[in-house]
């Protein structure tokens, strides 16, 4: 059984496929708990895997995966006495099951994702027959000690049908089976579905683990970089690793030093920002300095609110924000102008407005905000 299955559209170009990741950060508890169902003897047959994307959610199923796959199941006798439980989920790369998935062909286990239609495009949600095909899937001949393990990622993604279908393998569980659900947003999931999964809440990362997580998929940043990311992405891996292929990190800092000024403004640090917006992939760039410029407000009212600034995501930004947001009236301003200025220019761009100008209205837009 291969499960070397086209990958969703929101994996990041060049980011490693959870099953070559074989170790994670910053989830010791949810791996802990997780060991603990299975040294006991009483595994949870469904588990649903929680938290915003990109924080390493199938990283922590796939290893899980390899785990199961590769471990024989815990001893309560012996000749010996029982031998002692694992105390980590780790696998060496040379066991078979590491090379086998790998490979993309593990038998035994079973990725239910988003596939092509019969136009050879992908699929905007998981159709109701990728979860039917569990169905001969829980029917081959016994491998790995008889476990079958199923990846739902994302389970967001199920149709109503596929969804339903889903709940009957959940209702009667086949011997030694154990799914796992991965969801970004689990309100979107049938209450009858999170009912019988056990819950695994997974965290953000901060600025350590976030620089472990980078330089495990290629990507080595300097300490304090890996902090700006871990505050500009909201502790996900994912949304750091897109920032640093767009140049995140240089356009919130050029955002800062434009801000800086305020309450007077830069006229021509705001030109050479704007014409970051032109020409190719010009949406793009503007949507990117956009959520940026989201992100910034934010904390600004963030700052105001709270009277203290979070953790600097770019050098300099702690007395930038404390400077433009001292209180909690300021606050209000920021949080107001960041609903009003998001919300029009989004619109411009979807409307094909010259993205260079739509980028250079918001800035001047800022200005009399501060200037207030």
């Amino acid at each position: 059984m291969s499960d070397d299955l086209p990958l969703p559209s929101d994996q990041l170009a060049g980011a490693p496929h959870p099953r070559e990741t074989h170790r994670i950060y910053g989830h010791h508890d949810a791996e802990q708990e997780l060991l603990g169902g299975f040294n006991s003897g009483r595994l949870h047959h469904a588990w649903m895997i929680t938290g915003p994307k990109g924080i390493g959610k199938a990283t922590l199923a796939w290893r899980f995966a390899r785990f199961l796959l590769a471990t024989p199941e815990p001893e309560t006798d012996g000749l010996f006495g029982a031998p002692p439980p694992p105390e980590t989920l780790d696998i060496p790369d040379d066991h078979p099951v590491a090379r086998n998935m790998l490979s993309g062909a593990t038998p035994g286990l079973k990725q239910v994702i988003r596939t092509p239609n019969d136009r050879g495009v992908l699929r905007k949600q998981i159709a109701v027959e990728d979860v039917r095909a569990l169905v001969p899937f829980f029917g081959l001949s016994a491998a790995h000690g008889g476990r079958r393990i199923v990846i739902v990622d994302a389970a967001d993604d199920m149709t109503t049908q596929a969804a339903n279908a889903l709940l009957k393998t959940l209702e009667e569980p086949p011997a030694r089976a154990v799914l796992m659900l991965i969801t970004h947003q689990p309100t979107r999931l049938l209450p009858t579905i999170k009912s019988r999964c056990r819950t695994l809440r997974l965290s953000t990362l901060g600025p350590q683990d976030m620089a472990r997580a980078l330089d495990q998929a290629g990507v080595a940043v300097p300490a304090q970089a890996a902090g700006h990311l871990a505050e500009l992405s909201g502790g996900s891996v994912g949304a750091a690793m897109q920032l640093l292929s767009q140049d995140g990190l240089t356009i919130y800092a050029d955002l800062l030093a434009l801000l800086g000024g305020l309450p007077r403004l830069d006229r021509g640090r705001a030109a050479a920002l704007s014409r970051k917006a032109a020409g190719r992939e010009a949406a793009d760039r503007a949507g990117l300095i956009l959520d940026m410029l989201d992100i910034l407000l934010a904390r600004l009212a963030r700052t105001g609110a709270s009277a203290t600034p979070p953790p600097e995501a770019a050098d300099g930004e702690s007395a930038v924000l404390q400077r433009l947001s001292p209180d909690a009236r300021a606050a209000r301003h920021w949080a107001d102008k960041a609903a009003e200025v998001s919300a029009r220019a989004r619109r411009a761009l979807a409307a094909n407005l010259d993205p260079a100008a739509v980028v250079l209205d918001t800035v001047l837009s800022i200005e009399k905000t501060a200037a207030a």
